[in-house]
């Protein structure tokens, strides 16, 4: 803890205690110059508030709860470094919820758990209409959802129904035969994400307006080893060459991984399309969807910092649009052996 005061920064700074408080809250009312100097003396100092203290001042715990899904998935890993970051940059903590099951979830409709005691609170990804009655968290505290919408919050999302669509249309220009590798049902009706649905309900629509023979999905689970398995299944019926688009990269790596075992080869044998463009999607040379998931991590965090900054108006909604990035998984030849050990690590 930092031997100097909120006075000591203030004396350093000529400002007043006020202003410093300002300052360390993101207040919009402080002009730039005179954040300045109050940040410059906090450096200089190697002040650090102490949260009881603010805690106390303020009436707030300066944490926001991020409540989600799992955590194992890496669209969630970087989704919440990005929340995370934009929240350190303005002083705020942060506290990860994964929900995980019904079990857990019950408990998380209770308004008393620890959750809601933050400042505020983004949910991701979760359909709240099948979660919460009239699809409100038990909460006075404002609310951003990501990766998600909702009429009731500010929300920020990608159009995923877009992308599908974006897919299908490239799936037909291909001419082949089509697979699809989707989201499975979640036996608990849990995991209700309207993202995967309108992935697939814009790929459906896409490839409709083609010739091509659409010839089956195969549901799985959003990891690995599910992709594996529906991967399995998809080559031991497949008809080569052929198409599969993967709703999700992840989905897409364990195509691949699979088919390099088989000796097909990707881009010739089986062209794959990917969603998400996850950083090691252009080492495996993965044709896929790209969405901005740090950009949108960082927007609902200054989306929720506004409302706590005293923003009251209507619920807004940032949409983001993706767009279709191709490489040699649909244009050329990918060697197994350039791939396997990638989607392996």
């Amino acid at each position: 803890m930092s031997k100097h005061t909120i006075q000591d920064v203030a004396r350093r700074a000529r400002v007043g205690v006020g202003t410093v408080s300002r300052v360390l809250n993101n207040h919009p009312s402080v002009r730039k110059s005179t954040r300045d100097k109050v940040l410059a003396a906090i450096e200089d100092l190697g002040y650090a508030p102490n949260p009881h203290a603010r805690r106390i001042a303020g009436g707030r715990s300066y944490t926001v709860s991020v409540m989600l899904p799992m955590v194992s998935v890496e669209f969630y890993v970087r989704l919440v470094n990005a929340i995370e970051e934009c929240l350190d940059e303005n002083r705020f903590d942060m506290a990860i919820f994964p929900l995980l099951g019904r079990a857990r979830i019950e408990r998380y409709l209770n308004s008393n758990r620890i959750a809601y005691q933050a400042d505020g609170i983004i949910m991701c990804t979760y359909d709240l209409g099948k979660l919460f009655p009239d699809g409100a968290l038990p909460t006075e505290h404002p609310v951003v959802l990501v990766d998600n919408e909702s009429d009731h919050y500010d929300s920020v999302f990608l159009d995923n129904y877009y992308g599908g669509y974006l897919v299908g249309e490239y799936a037909g220009r291909l001419g082949l035969p089509a697979y699809s590798m989707t989201l499975e049902d979640d036996p608990e009706g849990v995991f209700v994400s309207q993202v995967f649905v309108d992935r697939k309900r814009g790929f459906d629509d896409g490839i409709a307006s083609s010739n091509v023979r659409f010839v089956r999905d195969y549901p799985c689970g959003l990891h690995h080893q599910g992709g594996v398995q529906a991967a399995q299944q998809l080559l031991d019926e497949a008809v080569f060459p052929c198409t599969v688009f993967a709703a999700a990269d992840v989905l897409a790596g364990s195509l691949m991984e699979e088919a390099g075992r088989r000796g097909l080869v990707v881009g010739r044998d089986i062209k794959v399309i990917g969603f998400d463009d996850q950083p090691w999607s252009q080492d495996m040379k993965l044709t896929t969807v790209h969405q901005p998931i740090e950009v949108m991590g960082r927007r609902a965090a200054e989306m929720l910092l506004e409302r706590l900054s005293g923003y009251e108006g209507p619920p807004r909604k940032a949409r983001f649009t993706p767009h279709l990035v191709e490489r040699d998984s649909t244009l050329g030849e990918v060697l197994p052996a350039k791939y396997v050990a990638i989607a392996e690590r």
